[in-house]
This record gives C-alpha cells, structure tokens and sequence, in this order.
C-alpha cells in the first residue's frame, strides 16, 4: 500500500491517476460488481465486501474483452494481460482507507483492474466493431490503436542484475536503453538512480537524461507500469518542494508522457500548474510540444488557451516553445499570433531526442503556420 497513512481517492495501479466511483455497466444483461474504465484504459471491478475477488477478478476480464467470454477464457495472465488491484477501498465515501477501519466500519473493500495487451485489445475491439455492424449499431471510438507493444518477458530463471549509481550513469551517458530496461526489471533501483542523474547543472546533460528515462519508461511499462507511475509522482512531488530544485524534473516527466501517452497521458494537465513560476516555463511549453507530436489532443484536453499570450514573451526560447507547440496542436486559434513571428530570426537552441538542435524563432514559425493550414484544409474539405 503507498499514499501514506491518510484517506485517499482511490488511483490506477498502472498510471497513477485517480479513478472514478465503479457503477453499474449499463449494456450488461446481468452485473454482479460495479466497473469503470480510467483514462488510460484499464477496466476496473469493485467488490465491496472483498469475499468475492475470485468473481470479480472474472467480472473485471470479461468486461475488458468487451464482453465477450470466450476471449475472456482464452487469455492468460502476464501473456495477455496486466493485473492490479487496490485494498481497504471504501464504496460508501469513494476512498481508500490506510487503517482499515472507519467511522466503526471495518473496510474489506477491493478496486481490482486489467489492462490488455496490445494484441488482446486489437481483438477485443475489432470483435465489439463486428458485433455491433451485426446488429445494426454504431461501435463506439476504437482506443485500442493507442496501446503500444509489450516488452518481451524475460526468463524468470535468469540471475538477476544489481544497479548502482556509477553503472547507471555510464549507461545513460551511452543511451544504452536496452540494457537500462534489462536492470530495471531486475533491480527497481535502477529507475531512482536515472532520476538522480537529473540533477545536473548543465541543461544538455539534464534534456538527455530526460530523454533517456522517457525511453526507458516507455518499455518498462508495458509490463510494470507501476514503477513508472510511482516515478512519476516522484517527480511531480520533487516540483512542488518549495525546498529543492526541480532541474530535469518537468522535462522528464514530459518525456514519460510523450512516450507513452495511453498509460500516462493523464499527468498532462498537471503541468499547467507550473506555468507560474518564471524557471520552469520553458520546460512546461517544451514537455507540452513532445507530449503534443505524439497526442495533440491531451493539450487540447487542458486549458492550453491560458498560454497563448506566452508567443509574445520577452524570451525568444520561449516564444519559440510556443510556437512550436502551436503548430502540433494545429492551433487555429492562435494562426495570426503565430504569422506574426515569421520575421523572428531569434536564435535559440531546442532538444529533440536529447540531442540541442539550433533554429531560428522564424523557422519554427513557418513550421507551424503549415502545420495550421494543413489543419483549416483537412476541415474544410
């Protein structure tokens, strides 16, 4: 159990991000638990009394296979599937309860989720699509496009590798993901010692090693998202301390992110909330610009007009960010802001893949102004 010793929403075991109250699925026949979806596409049952993980556990995987129960029957854990699940949850007051006990209530009660794997969801969906043309219905958007491929398992007879701090380093200096994804599954210390890394006080070092974790992280979660989802409150908590600096946090977290979008793609809102501070405006605008190339909608998800007036900031590496962001979002709103800034021959210095990229404010501009009216053809026609 983590969250500490105090009541709290109940969240995601695979992206972290709070859930809502179970309720009863309307198109089922007969539903024995109430179910929910979160935002990353884990399904979830909830099983008030907890005496019945055993039907839950098969209430929660038919409902993930859309229904259908004999994918459901097919499938195997870990092969098919991730599973996780959410104890002392509380279905009266909608909470996760540490002592276990409340208001002279014993809570018993279990959030108990599935993810699919890429494959499986593919079936899943296609199966629903077919089934509903069959009956003359219109099936609902198709997410499963959005889950990426699974690490392959590794052998669980393998001798484990240990991390440290030096091996670590020497490894992200070289960008060698795949052996820091290997120790990551051997030694969940691996990930703390990347995000030790970030404390660097050269700005090339930190966008690397930033990209590096995104990279990392994207493939350690496609089987323990958790660890992920653990670091990522990590460095958001890292943010907020008043007491400690917050080099490479932000751009890390965007990096997380813009990598893996479907599991995590939650935590975009979260960045707006350090837009305030002048030292970290940059790095919010550029987490925003990857998070954007990859799904434009998660910004369009946030209240992303809040920054337009940033395209007339002082700083031109700011006005650049912005207008870079703009253009993957396709931002018709801000298109004559944008127009303006062709004549900006500003130069500033961006990150892509951890590598320093030097371009012109105008460059970036006229970028993004054909970014936008390829957005105004493809509506109007």
């Amino acid at each position: 159990m983590k969250k500490g010793q105090v009541n709290v929403k109940p969240w995601c075991p695979f992206c972290g991000a709070d859930v809502g109250r179970a309720e009863d699925a309307a198109q089922r026949k007969m539903t024995e638990f109430p179910v929910g979806l979160c935002e990353c596409g884990a399904v979830y049952v909830c099983d008030a009394t907890g005496h019945n993980v055993g039907s839950a556990i098969v209430e929660c995987l038919v409902y993930a296979c859309n229904d259908n129960w004999d994918l459901a029957w097919e499938l195997m854990p870990e092969d098919d599937y991730l599973t996780g699940r959410i104890d002392r949850y509380d279905e009266v007051t909608h909470q996760v309860v540490n002592a276990g006990h409340l208001d002279g209530r014993y809570i018993n009660g279990v959030l108990y989720f599935v993810r699919l794997h890429k494959d499986v969801a593919e079936i899943a969906g296609r199966l629903e699509t077919k089934q509903a043309l069959q009956a003359g219905a219109t099936p609902g958007p198709d997410t499963a496009g959005q889950v990426t491929a699974v690490e392959p398992e590794r052998d669980p007879k393998r001798e484990k590798k240990r991390s440290n701090k030096q091996l670590v380093k020497q490894l992200a200096l070289q960008g060698d993901i795949d052996t820091l994804v290997d120790y990551c599954f051997d030694d969940r210390r691996t990930l703390r010692f990347l995000q030790r890394l970030l404390y660097a006080p050269d700005e090339a070092a930190r966008y690397h090693t930033a990209w590096v974790i995104g990279q990392v992280c994207a493939r350690v979660s496609s089987r323990e998202p958790g660890q992920v989802a653990d670091l990522l409150h990590r460095l958001f908590e890292s943010c907020s301390d008043s007491a400690s600096t917050n080099w490479g946090m932000i751009e890390a977290i965007g990096s997380i992110i813009a990598a893996r979008p479907d599991i995590y793609g939650a935590f975009t809102r979260y960045l707006l909330n350090y837009m305030g501070d002048p030292s970290t405006q940059e790095q919010v605008i550029w987490a925003l610009g990857e998070i954007a190339e990859a799904r434009p909608d998660l910004i369009r998800s946030t209240p992303f007009y809040s920054t337009f007036h940033f395209l007339g900031h002082e700083n031109a590496t700011v006005r650049g960010l912005m207008v870079r962001l703009m253009g993957r979002i396709r931002a018709t709103e801000a298109a004559l802001q944008v127009t303006g800034l062709q004549d900006d021959q500003n130069e500033i210095t961006l990150y892509e893949k951890g590598q320093p990229v030097k371009i012109t404010v105008a460059q970036l501009a006229d970028r993004a102004v054909e970014q936008i009216h390829s957005q105004k053809e493809s509506v109007n026609e």
